[in-house]
């Protein structure tokens, strides 16, 4: 109950990989669906609520028991809407090299799953991709297991002189692991969603990948984009969320290079569908968050994302609330980043700000 979550600048990637090859595991899309509609999960009307939710970092048993003992009281505020970031920490059958330790097992994540339903609150798993593949001198499963899936192979020993590690996107092998990763998530914690993170990519069309060298990072990065759609909205029938800081040219608007993209990933805004929810994360107090309004204007369903600094979370609020006539505009999402204990979570103070400010209903 007292577990303190890992900070988004250092979120620690261990846990497990497991691959569920597609059709392998889990309900066909179509059924899929019909359970979820059956069980009261899918939302008929997303567009027109609020969503008010919060995410953190779920990537052991023992975190994911403490979020379920809290899930009433962060009902009980008004929150409809939980992403879990859970990446390599679940108890994956097709990849159990790829486990980290304590993993998620399926039937806590049925329990965690079951009592949000009960509250109804919307649960999205998380799996990140492309980057944040390594903190610090420890990089994740999948990399270390599998090293020639690097975008940057031999380079960078302990992870010096990088800030994470990403994967290739154009490796042949990489999405068959991914895509039964994402499987295995969205069956275990019986979800209509899932966050494919993508946040903070540094690291692509890297020289070092013979794959990658010399090809345009847009159209790369767009081609990750595509591949996971194609799998989870066109196979899966799952809608699919994602950070949008990659898709913010920030020699236009301003944001720098964590808010917004400085190495030209930026235009792959207008390379990727458009039915994408892009989770537009801003953690610092500014006169204006224009990339709300300019991924609007794209067409995109939007969910601004602020984090622990109370007087920045009630200028991203009230921004996002003068933009409530567009009806993608969806809400508000508190991130944590080890900045709240999860027992405390219903006490978060930007949580409270969201709370007091929409008026939620079922996502």
């Amino acid at each position: 109950m007292g577990t303190l979550l890992p900070c988004r600048m250092g979120f620690s990637p261990c846990g497990t990989s497991g691959v569920m090859m597609r059709g392998q595991h889990g309900p066909k899309p179509i059924l899929h669906l019909l359970v979820l509609l059956m069980a009261g999960q899918v939302g008929l009307a997303k567009e027109s609520a609020p969503w008010l939710g919060v995410h953190l970092g779920v990537s052991s048993n023992r975190q994911a028991t403490a979020l379920t003992d809290v899930v009433g009281s962060l009902a009980e505020l008004g929150i409809n809407a939980i992403v879990a970031e859970i990446n390599y920490g679940f108890e994956y059958e097709s990849h159990p090299e790829l486990r980290g330790r304590d993993p998620i097992t399926k039937e806590q994540a049925g329990k965690l799953a079951a009592e949000c339903r009960k509250h109804r609150i919307r649960l999205i798993p998380q799996f990140q991709c492309l980057g944040h593949q390594s903190w610090s001198r420890n990089t994740a499963p999948l990399l270390t297991k599998y090293p020639q899936f690097d975008e940057t192979p031999g380079l960078y020993p302990e992870n010096k002189e990088i800030y994470c590690r990403s994967w290739c996107p154009l490796h042949p092998e990489v999405n068959p692991i991914v895509f039964g990763l994402m499987d295995e998530l969205i069956g275990a914690f019986q979800a209509d969603a899932l966050h494919v993170g993508l946040d903070e990519v540094f690291l692509i069309g890297e020289d070092a990948c013979s794959r990658c060298k010399g090809k345009d990072k847009a159209e790369l990065f767009a081609r990750a984009v595509n591949d996971y759609h194609k799998h989870l909205v066109g196979e899966r029938r799952v809608e699919m969320l994602m950070w949008g800081d990659r898709l913010i040219d920030s020699s236009v608007l301003k944001f720098g290079k964590w808010e917004g993209s400085e190495n030209g990933t930026a235009r792959a805004v207008d390379l990727i569908p458009k039915d994408i929810i892009l989770c537009d994360w801003h953690y610092e107090l500014r006169p204006a968050y224009e990339s709300v309004p300019m991924f609007l204007e794209k067409g995109f369903r939007v969910w601004p994302a602020s984090w622990k600094k109370p007087d920045a979370a009630k200028a991203f609020v009230d921004y996002s609330l003068a933009q409530r006539g567009n009806p993608r505009m969806l809400g508000h999402l508190n991130t944590t980043w080890g900045a709240v204990q999860v027992k405390d979570l219903a006490k978060f103070e930007p949580l409270l700000i969201a709370a007091g400010s929409f008026k939620p209903r079922q996502p």
